[in-house]
């Protein structure tokens, strides 16, 4: 964002080359980080262009097209499959909630059916939307309902639904974890891939972890997932959107401010979280590796 809150596009380039170079498998635009539901359609579409014209296929690219008109929501589905995009996810819609999940199922088929040619995820956050429905009833019934579902970006900390998802659908569907500070759980699990926010500037930590889990090196794990679960725990009392914005900007890709209702953090508050990560270790942790691999 520019500090009128207007777009900004050029500063994709940047964050591409950024998780590029981390060595990210893939990215997932528009969604509760990319601030996709403040954005107008004409916006999240020129974003969604931008990001799947820069990554230039080196990855997959994953437009989350929800909003709280489904036929808006169907349409930035066409235009994510019309510009290249891999894939397309949407959230729930948010004020009115499907009440069951045959109407859930319902309202993700229609969206779904905007990209007939590209896989499809739900994105289940009950955190933030209030929907929290039976996941494994939704891959139930929307086995024959929404053809090109793929699977669920599940973030949710109930790791008891999270592996009947997964025992439930066998490879038939996805299931892709979204809680970054209990990854490890997720891997044990045996899910599919992870999608996270903090992914964005703690990748290294992140790529350290699933390569000890690898290895079974639980105690690195534990060390790893331990720093992680230290960087949430110090960002969140500052608001976990702005503060995480901050932090990008701090480790050199300015994402500039945050668009209302979301406010930025004052200047003050800016320097606190600054502190109060240098205590904790976060800008020697995120640069670890690059230690390493200079030493080599």
């Amino acid at each position: 964002m520019n500090p009128d809150g207007s777009l900004r596009l050029d500063g994709i380039d940047e964050t591409v080359s950024h998780l590029i170079g981390h060595d990210i498998d893939g990215m997932y635009i528009l969604g509760s980080t990319g601030e996709g539901l403040s954005l107008t359609s004409p916006e999240r579409c020129a974003v969604a262009e931008r990001f799947v014209d820069r990554v230039n296929g080196r990855v997959p690219v994953i437009v989350q097209c929800g909003s709280e008109s489904l036929r808006q929501s169907k349409q930035l589905a066409a235009d994510a499959q019309s510009i290249g995009a891999d894939a397309v996810s949407a959230v729930s819609p948010v004020y009115f909630k499907p009440d069951c999940v045959q109407t859930l199922v319902d309202s993700m088929a229609e969206i779904a059916s905007g990209a007939p040619d590209l896989p499809f995820y739900y994105y289940h956050i009950p955190g933030a939307t209030g929907v929290n429905l039976p996941m494994v009833d939704f891959l139930k019934l929307s086995a024959d309902r929404i053809p090109n579902l793929r699977g669920i970006k599940f973030t949710s900390p109930n790791v008891h639904e999270l592996q009947t998802c997964l025992n439930y659908s066998q490879g038939q569907f996805e299931i892709l974890w979204g809680q970054d500070e209990s990854l490890y759980c997720g891997l044990i699990a045996g899910v599919h891939a992870a999608v996270g926010s903090t992914y964005n500037f703690a990748a290294a930590i992140y790529q350290q972890l699933i390569r000890a889990f690898s290895d079974r090196d639980i105690a690195k794990v534990r060390e790893l997932q331990a720093r992680s679960q230290a960087i949430v725990n110090t960002f969140i009392p500052y608001g976990p959107r702005a503060a995480q914005k901050a932090m990008m900007s701090m480790i050199g890709i300015d994402c500039g401010p945050s668009r209302l209702p979301i406010a930025s953090l004052p200047a003050n508050r800016y320097e606190e979280l600054r502190r109060d990560l240098e205590a904790i270790g976060f800008f020697e942790w995120i640069a670890e590796p690059l230690r390493v691999e200079s030493a080599g």
